[in-house]
């Protein structure tokens, strides 16, 4: 009996013992995680192709011979074209970008009618002009954008660009009827021709839309753009005879278009997402 008290009395001292080493023992601390760096949502450079169509107008026509008429109704207007662009930008932060571009817009069919009364040495007489022609341009422009915020992947911006356009009108014909007064002093019908001409203007243009992030790079854009390319001109009006007694090509002048565009952007800096490390876990 005394031999078993003894073996209690030594078991639980060991117990104790063991007890008060586990106590001593350092704590493991938790496991460690690396924590990935916050994620950008912008990037540098990226290159960027648009389509879209063009709606285009024109304030009003001016020709050397106008000087000599006492009245002027002038109606004109353009048909829809094709507008085709590339361009190179930067993403400065994740509001504010930029970016060159250069496009070529197709060419638009041109048609006007003028309604004009005139002096001829001292008569009066009245006529009309009908105008068919078509115009194209090479359009380059330096663009900023301000990004307004990102909903569900879509962002809607504004911007403005300033540059040159090389603006061309080409195959231009002038056809006229027209009569003196008393009544029956009638003049002939007339045809002139310009030659095809290119004129550069200075242009600028405003933007707004909207940009949807398919990818970390790749970003599609839907925009109306108004721009104003400057002016235009056709060559000398020369009869159809050949004949030409002034120089006189037909002025464009204040030719705008509210644009329909569009686009891609491909970003070539944009943030690659890695999974974090394991887990360091710090061993006592």
């Amino acid at each position: 009996m005394r031999r078993v008290g003894f073996l209690v009395a030594a078991g639980a001292a060991s117990l104790l013992s063991s007890t008060a080493f586990a106590a001593d023992l350092p704590i493991a601390p938790p496991p460690q995680y690396y924590a990935p760096p916050p994620a950008a949502d912008f990037g540098g450079w990226y290159l960027r192709g648009d389509i879209g169509f063009s709606n285009q107008s024109v304030k009003n026509l001016d020709n050397a011979l106008y000087s000599s008429l006492t009245s002027l109704d002038q109606r004109t207007g353009f048909d829809s074209a094709g507008i085709y662009g590339l361009g190179v930008g930067y993403q400065f932060n994740n509001w504010l970008r930029g970016d060159i571009t250069g496009e070529y817009r197709g060419k638009s069919n041109f048609h006007g009618l003028d309604i004009t009364t005139f002096d001829n040495g001292g008569a009066q007489g009245f006529g009309s002009d009908t105008y068919t022609g078509s115009k194209s341009e090479w359009l380059f422009l330096a663009n900023g954008y301000v990004d307004l915020g990102t909903w569900y992947c879509v962002t809607p911006f504004i911007g403005a660009g300033v540059g040159m356009s090389r603006n061309t009108i080409s195959n231009f014909v002038d056809q006229g009827v027209g009569s003196l007064f008393p009544p029956g002093n009638g003049i002939g019908p007339s045809v002139a021709y310009g030659d095809t001409a290119s004129k550069w203007s200075f242009a600028w243009a405003l933007h707004g839309g909207l940009a949807y992030k398919v990818t970390n790079n790749l970003t599609l854009e839907m925009s109306y753009r108004y721009v104003n390319l400057g002016n235009g001109a056709t060559g000398d009006l020369v009869a159809f005879d050949g004949t030409n007694n002034v120089y006189n090509p037909m002025r464009f002048h204040d030719i705008t278009s509210q644009d329909v565009r569009f686009g891609v952007r491909w970003n070539f800096d944009a943030p690659v997402y890695a999974p974090p490390p394991p887990p360091l876990i710090t061993k006592g």
